[in-house]
């Protein structure tokens, strides 16, 4: 493997455990007002402040969880005490941690699904701050003029969960390896992945800009490749099947010489569908790529094995043939809701 390669596996990181604990609320004031000619003051203990929270935070400019690689503890300020004059405690400091876009969050005991962030700026909490105590001052009625006690404060959360990336990207590209899908990358947009020709040369998903007419643009993904009985762990195995959850549009690539063009695109919606059958609901489009080395008359003979109705095109990333034809096919797919 070479530099460029462990350097950008080492630093894309879609998968973290963090341990989390928030603060504990400070405790209420048992205090009595003194003052000056004062004898029996009333009760004038404060609240206890509220802990701090731990605060996720969506961000665009964040593509990786690396900088959680090796930050696993993150633990909020406490809350501090009441104290007289029914002066409430200082709240601890809340904790922000800044995640990409398409990122869940698990409990990592459960494996349920808390939550997902998907909006720039969003904010969830992943571990509340416990309240603070009520001072004795809240405790005083008709019949207890001088309450000596008062609340302490309610601890905070502590737990272990898993947070994951799916990418977001309005289109996925999904075939074998060696399909060509960081070929077709390189040509529609300013990526530069790497690419050789031997399988999982794509170790980790790519992102790209893709520039349309008018200003417009969509984001296309280079999902690493799969093979047959990647739901199963295979190969890279479902650590990256996840990203083609987010993808709007999933545009297969079958590479012009395969032995069998059909027998790859069912295998890869196979795949799919074990992993998960709400995939099988997305717009499709199917690619045959390296097409410069077909004449029609094969083409046609392709075309003949795939379900009617099916979008397809032929493209050559190397000579640029139907590249803008197949970003039509892509904007008016990713905008047929919206017309």
């Amino acid at each position: 493997m070479s530099k460029n390669r462990k350097e950008q596996s080492s630093n894309f990181v879609d998968y973290v455990k963090i341990f989390c604990a928030s603060g504990n609320g400070g405790a209420g004031s048992v205090h009595f007002r003194r003052e000056k000619f004062v004898s029996m003051g009333g009760p004038d203990g404060g609240d206890g402040g509220r802990g701090g929270h731990i605060i996720l935070e969506a961000d665009r400019q964040l593509w990786t969880l690396l900088h959680l690689k090796y930050k696993k503890h993150i633990k909020a300020v406490h809350g501090k005490p009441g104290s007289g004059q029914c002066a409430t405690g200082k709240s601890g400091q809340d904790v922000i941690i800044k995640v990409p876009l398409g990122t869940v969050v698990r409990n990592a005991e459960t494996g349920e699904q808390l939550f997902e962030l998907t909006e720039e700026g969003e904010q969830r909490i992943i571990a509340e701050g416990g309240m603070g105590g009520l001072g004795n001052w809240h405790f005083k009625n008709s019949t207890k003029q001088t309450p000596r006690y008062a609340q302490p404060g309610i601890d905070g959360t502590e737990s272990w969960y898993i947070l994951e990336l799916k990418v977001l990207a309005d289109v996925g590209l999904v075939g074998f390896p060696n399909a060509g899908k960081s070929t077709l990358l390189s040509a529609v947009t300013a990526a530069k992945p790497e690419i050789a020709d031997y399988a999982f040369t794509t170790l980790t998903p790519n992102l790209g800009i893709v520039p349309y007419r008018d200003h417009r643009s969509f984001i296309i993904a280079d999902i690493p490749g799969i093979i047959e009985g990647a739901s199963e762990g295979k190969g890279l195995g479902h650590v990256f099947l996840r990203h083609i959850e987010r993808n709007s549009v999933l545009l297969f690539m079958i590479p012009a010489d395969s032995k069998d063009h059909l027998g790859e695109y069912n295998i890869l919606m196979g795949e799919l569908e074990k992993y998960n059958p709400e995939l099988m609901h997305k717009d499709q489009i199917v690619v045959i790529s390296k097409s410069d080395m077909l004449d029609d008359e094969l083409k046609q003979l392709i075309i003949g094995t795939f379900p009617k109705g099916l979008p397809h095109l032929f493209i050559s990333s190397i000579t640029n043939d139907n590249l803008e034809e197949l970003k039509d096919t892509i904007w008016n797919t990713l905008n047929t809701d919206l017309d």
